[in-house]
């Protein structure tokens, strides 16, 4: 029997103990917690430099070794349907609640006494959401500048032309598929070492949050920041959870599975800081690298729940704040421009902000310049933003996994649950 490790080596206390510390610092130390910001950046840049090389050589490795090449068609065609399912009811459910709970109401705000200047620079990069611009910007300028930029679509866009590639080069082709796979051994590796400072991470950033925002000057927005946490895990609980018993699995045995990853979005308010690991991890339940290195990025772009949830509820309550009635029209043409929207903001800075200025604009009786309202409290709606993406994507992961045939429900729900001993990812045979 395996000696158990010393608790203080875990992973997922370690954050929670950064995390504890990193609050309490900002709440005494503000200024301390300020200067701590850092921490949090570098770990989320440590991460961000491994992204792009990872997605590449898992997607090429996964469709190279595909004998039957139009499994990428069915899988693509698959993860795409239930996005849009999915995505769309989140977006249903942000309306839903605000109109339900009302959590504007009574604020009373008039939308003269913000400064436009505030939110021009969201407004702007607004302007570039579309899905023409969105479609165009898929195709980098040249193959080195899609890595350089970090840009999870264009990656995974050159990984499914070089996986093709390679798939119809014979043995020399295997050969490549072969050096590839080795190379994500690597890039894994150095994943492995740089997740072991998330800690650190987690402290700063969250130091960093508490202490540069003031607690006692949000709380007349304190109604909406419960009401989107509450929208989301209800989102997560029953809607992913009903999907989840669908497929064959418990939410809360995979939100347990995935806590070390769930903890450190919570540190650093980005998805995008554990897109390695929750891959990996999606491998070993045994999900296929082929459709895990397609539907899991895709969903950054293709499946953001949480993002979904914020957009409706956010536009909403703005609404309900500056004493704006807004008729069913209006609300239907917010949820269809919103359904766009959310697919085209992959890549951009401030992803949920931005595109939330881009909804904002089809409904021209609110005022751009109330989002300024919401500015002092995005960081704290960002971090439950990123945790119901993260969830979501790997639920669709499962998902579309289990369509295809993949999954061994009863393996799969004993590695959840720490009673069968996770396999190695599936390169390791394919590269062994």
């Amino acid at each position: 029997m395996p000696q158990r490790r010393p608790w203080y080596t875990v992973l997922y206390l370690q954050v929670l103990l950064a995390i504890g510390l990193g609050i309490l610092v900002g709440h005494f130390f503000p200024n301390l917690g300020i200067a701590l910001k850092p921490l949090g950046d570098g770990y989320v840049a440590l991460i961000k430099m491994m992204i792009a090389p990872v997605v590449f050589c898992i997607v090429v490795q996964g469709i190279a070794s595909m004998s039957d090449l139009k499994k990428v068609g069915r899988v693509g065609v698959k993860a795409l349907v239930y996005f849009e399912l999915v995505s769309t009811f989140a977006l249903v459910i942000g309306i839903l609640v605000a109109q339900f709970v009302q959590p504007g109401k009574g604020l009373n705000i008039d939308p003269a006494t913000f400064d436009p200047k505030a939110v021009s620079g969201f407004i702007g990069h607004a302007r570039e959401l579309g899905i023409v611009p969105w479609l165009e910007a898929i195709v980098p300028s040249t193959f080195v500048d899609a890595f350089a930029r970090g840009d999870v679509l264009q990656v995974l866009f050159l990984a499914i032309l070089s996986g093709f590639a390679i798939s119809l080069m014979g043995e020399l082709g295997q050969r490549v598929n072969h050096a590839i796979g080795l190379a994500g051994k690597v890039f894994f590796g150095i994943i492995r070492i740089v997740v072991r400072a998330a800690p650190i991470g987690a402290f700063g950033a969250i130091a960093f949050t508490v202490g540069r925002y003031n607690m006692g000057s949000l709380s007349n927005l304190a109604k909406l920041i419960g009401t989107f946490y509450l929208t989301s895990a209800i989102f997560v609980l029953l809607v992913l959870g009903t999907i989840a018993r669908m497929t064959g699995f418990s939410i809360l045995r995979f939100l347990a599975y995935i806590k070390d990853e769930l903890l450190i979005v919570l540190g650093t308010s980005s998805s995008e800081t554990v897109l390695p690991n929750m891959m990996e991890k999606l491998e070993r339940l045994g999900a296929s690298r082929s459709v895990v290195g397609l539907v899991f990025p895709t969903g950054y772009s293709f499946n953001t729940d949480g993002t979904n949830i914020y957009l409706t509820l956010a536009v909403l309550f703005l609404a309900q704040a500056t004493n704006i009635h807004l008729t069913l029209g209006q609300e239907l043409r917010i949820l269809l421009f919103a359904m766009i929207a959310s697919k085209g903001s992959s890549g951009v800075t401030g992803t949920g902000f931005v595109t939330l200025a881009a909804t904002l604009a089809v409904v021209p009786d609110i005022p751009m310049q109330t989002l300024a309202l919401l500015l002092g409290i995005d960081k704290f709606m960002s971090e439950c933003r990123a945790l119901t993406n993260v969830v979501g994507n790997g639920v669709a992961t499962l998902v579309v996994s289990r369509w295809e045939g993949e999954l061994d429900m009863a393996k799969t729900r004993q590695i959840m649950e720490n009673r069968l001993p996770a396999p190695p990812p599936a390169d390791d045979e394919a590269v062994g």
